[in-house]
This record gives structure tokens, sequence and C-alpha cells, in this order.
């Protein structure tokens, strides 16, 4: 089949049957190809350090970025002592210790200058996840914080009033 042949039948056919530098030719470079950009590595190399500083701040940054979900799960669990918002807290705790203890091996492939600040950062979003864990475990009454907790001597707090949907008893 020749080319003339093939360019008749539809403007879509190709013809395949050429062979060396001819095939290469015929057709156009697609879009958004550059042969100038393939062949600037230093660009590259620039773009390449740039993306690991934006891949490690996304890293260091995730932890904060979790605990606006975090307190919107915890608002709908409630403070009632049953066990799904246990879960949820044990979840929480346990998800942010291996966190915790895993910081060396997250960090691993960042390296510089900038790596200590980020390493930080996701140690304050780790810290700040924790206390809102054990903030949720104080408002349900799960920690120790009266002096009646650790002493059988002392009387537990007595509550002076109690409100029963809207109204005083």
């Amino acid at each position: 089949m020749s080319k003339a042949v093939a360019n008749k039948g539809s403007r879509w056919s190709l013809d395949f049957t050429a062979k060396g530098r001819d095939r290469n030719t015929e057709l156009p470079a697609p879009p958004g190809y550059s042969l100038s950009f393939n062949q600037s590595s230093e660009v590259n190399k620039a773009n390449d350090a740039s993306l690991v500083i934006k891949r490690a701040w996304d890293l260091a940054l995730s932890p904060l970025k979790q605990i606006p979900m975090n307190l919107f799960i915890m608002y709908m669990a409630g403070d009632s002592i049953s066990i799904f918002p246990i879960m949820m807290i044990g979840m929480m705790l346990m998800r942010t210790v291996k966190a915790l203890f895993s910081i060396q091996a997250t960090f691993k492939l960042i390296e510089g200058d900038h790596a200590i600040l980020q390493r930080l950062v996701y140690l304050v979003g780790i810290l700040a996840s924790i206390g809102l864990a054990l903030y949720k475990c104080q408002s349900m009454g799960l920690l120790p914080t009266h002096a009646s907790d650790w002493l059988a001597f002392v009387e537990p707090q007595e509550r002076i009033e109690f409100a029963f949907g809207g109204v005083k008893m």
C-alpha cells in the first residue's frame, strides 16, 4: 500500500510500511512535548529539590490537618461512657502514639536543614492530637483528676443540683 493510497482512503490513516527515519519524521510531536525541556537537567534537579521540600512539608503538616476531623468525630461521639466514644478515643490515642514512635521512619528519606523544623512541626501536631484525646477522656470523666480517685478515705464529690430537660430539681 503506498502513501498516496493511504492518504486517499482516510485522512486519519497512517502508512506504517515506511522504514527508518522516514517513519519518525512523519508524525508530529505530541502536544506539550518540548525538546529543550527534556535536555535541561539543571531545571529538573531544582524542581526535584522543591518537590522534595513540598512533600516533606505536606508530611509534617499531616497531623495538624487531621485535628479538625478528630474534633468533629469527638463531638459526634458524645460525652456518654459507652463503647463507641471509648473506641474512638482509643483509636485516636493508638494512632498518635504509633506516629510518635515512628517519627524517624517517617522522615527517613528527608534530609537537609529543613528536616529539623519539619520534625518539630510533626511532633507538635502529634502532641496536639494526644492533648485532644486526653481532653475528651477528662470531659467524659475517665481520667483520675480528683483526690477521691486516688485515696480510699476521701469521699467523692457530690452534685449539688441535677438538671433534667431544662427543669431544675
